[in-house]
């Protein structure tokens, strides 16, 4: 009787202790699930697009080649922001036509933040940035960057509402915006690489996170130091 006792006391033992294995290993697991599914559902930063455009032939850069410039990992940093993330990074390639016929290559890219949203582009009109201050309003400034003539001045971003019923969509001005235009070279031979950056809650944005940002962002931009 006592060693049945015995093996009856002994398999309650096993039994209790194998219960207490799974309920371990269970919930080892549904920790590592949880953590797992929590990783999984954390946002994160948005990347430049796959699909955009290579660079076009000759010198002038591409929208994608100035978004990978501009969505550098500590740009929320920079902006004084470093908690958010980049909801959206794109480029883009385009034009602006003249009265002569001539098409300016003026690529773009742009990165949204919940506060700020940034934009780099490059404008190949063969003008000088030195001396364009008089014509970017009366608020417009030379700024030096990076031994570089700039002009910082104010503009507007464009507001465009869509109709629900299929209408015309319509357009205004939006938030105040603060930009620096900086020479694409040291001798200000013509064209300009722009920084531009606005805020999401209408507030003129400070220079001097301007002023970080393009210093920071444009030695990135291919080809900087060869036309320094």
């Amino acid at each position: 009787m006592a060693k049945e006792n015995d093996a009856s006391m002994k398999s309650a033992w096993g039994q209790a202790l194998a219960a207490v294995a799974l309920v371990g290993a269970l919930s080892v697991g549904f920790w590592g699930l949880a953590k797992t599914s929590a990783a999984e559902s954390e946002p994160k930063p948005a990347t430049c697009s796959d699909g955009e455009s290579p660079a076009p032939k000759g010198k002038h850069l591409s929208g994608a080649q100035l978004c990978e410039a501009l969505n550098r990992s500590d740009l929320a940093a920079l902006l004084g922001t470093p908690a958010e993330i980049a909801k959206t990074a794109s480029g883009s390639d385009s034009s602006t036509g003249t009265a002569g016929g001539k098409d300016i290559a003026t690529p773009q890219a742009q990165v949204e933040f919940e506060t700020y949203t940034v934009t780099l582009s490059a404008t190949y009109d063969g003008l000088p940035v030195a001396g364009s201050e008089g014509l970017l309003g009366s608020y417009a400034r030379p700024q030096k960057v990076l031994g570089r003539p700039g002009v910082l001045y104010s503009t507007r971003t464009i507001s465009i509402s869509f109709r629900l019923d299929g209408g015309d969509a319509d357009s205004g001005p939006g938030v105040p915006a603060r930009a620096l235009t900086v020479a694409l070279d040291a001798k200000d031979r013509g064209g300009s690489l722009d920084v531009t950056l606005w805020r999401a809650d209408g507030v003129v944005p400070d220079d001097a996170v301007l002023l970080r940002v393009a210093e920071s962002v444009l030695p990135r931009v291919p080809g900087w130091k060869a036309r320094g």
